[in-house]
């Protein structure tokens, strides 16, 4: 399986990967003893349902797959398989590689060592501020950063990167990408950068795609930043998906007092490296030189691609286990948007930010680190003035703390 597919060929192995249960490691067994995605969807139907007594499942049909591409053609859209020289050698390394991946933007960028910065969707200003120094001072080393177009850190990374290109990976297909809000970000990433995607171009994300998602941020990595994390984050999923790949895993620290920082510091406890600055990363990798780490983070015996994708087994003699098994309910979904906010979406367009009350923006941002407020300003994305009223608000109420002139943190010793 290398180099580039025909037309034929392409539509063969859209509709192998397209059909039901058949997974990256259920592709590669099927292809590896037919001999290729053709010859393999011919034997599906008979091996399937020999394998799992009778069960009929669904095959993409050829104009399904036509479809596909015609969609992507549309969107400027191309595919590249794990032999395609467009395909990311790092992510061509790890075990549950995306046979085919949708790529959009320069696939060069793929080629330089890339880092991931993931974290918390509801980030603090801080935790903000310092992944977006962290980005920018990555990007001065030639490194190309990875994250997921989520709200928050995810986004500041992006944004922070986009003229020296950024890698952004989708839960679900380039025409859904998730938040809608971002979709005009996604054209700014696709016009220096790369965007990926494994799933159909049409392709609405579940919360469960997210996690599968999160094994190719880390997989196009060499090493995988969390800046802020509560206990059960998606960001974590990540850093256990980089740590099973043998990536190095960093971890920036906060304050006991914020919750926003407790996986964060969990993990640095558990063995991750601390991140405080750039060069933490920087020279952490150039010592490496790309070995592999050997670090064990994650003590609890569970691996993630256990509950990840369904695969069949499809062949028992081979003592493979490609069952489908219950998952453990270790992330939440984001929350659907409301039927009022559909309707505004609708109105307004899919690119639209979300209504952005100040008090709401502020508060969300403020923790118990000390901020320049000049940076909150410039983070909340809002005005002096409807920053400084919401400060002077939160002060009036005992909320706030100041830090001379210049620096504010909530009052932690208050409950809000």
């Amino acid at each position: 399986m290398s180099g580039r597919l025909s037309d034929a060929q392409l539509v063969d192995w859209l509709r192998l990967i397209r059909s039901e249960n058949v997974g990256p490691r259920t592709f590669q067994q099927l292809v590896n003893r037919f001999g290729g995605a053709g010859a393999a969807l011919e034997a599906l139907p008979e091996l399937a349902a020999r394998s799992l007594r009778g069960r009929v499942i669904r095959i993409a049909s050829r104009e399904e797959a036509l479809r596909e591409i015609e969609a992507a053609g549309a969107l400027g859209v191309r595919f590249a398989t794990t032999g395609d020289p467009d395909y990311p050698p790092l992510l061509r390394e790890i075990a549950d590689a995306p046979p085919l991946i949708a790529l959009r933007g320069a696939s060069w960028v793929a080629q330089r060592d890339g880092v991931a910065i993931v974290g918390s969707r509801n980030a603090s200003a801080s935790g903000l501020a310092f992944a977006e120094r962290l980005a920018r001072g990555l990007a001065l080393e030639n490194y190309v950063v990875v994250s997921g177009l989520a709200r928050g850190i995810d986004a500041v990374a992006h944004r922070a990167t986009l003229e020296t290109g950024t890698i952004a990976v989708l839960a679900g297909g380039h025409a859904r990408p998730y938040p809608a809000e971002h979709a005009r970000l996604v054209e700014e990433i696709a016009e220096r950068g790369l965007v990926i995607s494994e799933m159909p171009i049409e392709w609405e994300p579940r919360g469960r795609d997210f996690p599968r998602r999160n094994r190719i941020i880390s997989g196009v990595s060499r090493a995988t930043i969390v800046v802020e994390a509560a206990r059960r984050s998606g960001s974590l999923i990540t850093a256990r998906f980089a740590n099973e790949q043998g990536r190095e895993v960093f971890a920036v620290p906060g304050s006991p007092l914020d919750p926003r920082a407790e996986g964060t510091n969990d993990l640095i406890r558990q063995g991750a490296t601390l991140c405080a600055r750039p060069e933490d990363v920087i020279s952490t990798l150039s010592e490496n030189a790309g070995a592999p780490t050997r670090k064990t983070l994650f003590d609890d015996g569970v691996t993630e691609e256990e509950n990840l994708i369904d695969e069949l087994d499809l062949f028992p003699e081979n003592g493979s286990a490609f069952e489908e098994r219950p998952r453990r309910p270790d992330f939440v979904a984001p929350a659907e948007p409301s039927q009022s906010e559909k309707t505004r979406q609708a109105e307004n367009g899919d690119d639209a930010e979300p209504p952005r009350d100040p008090h709401e923006v502020v508060v969300s941002l403020l923790g118990p680190a000390p901020i320049p407020i000049d940076e909150l300003i410039r983070v909340a994305r809002l005005t002096a003035p409807e920053v400084q009223g919401v400060l002077t608000e939160l002060d009036m109420e005992g909320r706030l703390q100041r830090h001379g002139v210049n620096s504010v943190s909530l009052a932690f010793n208050r409950k809000l």
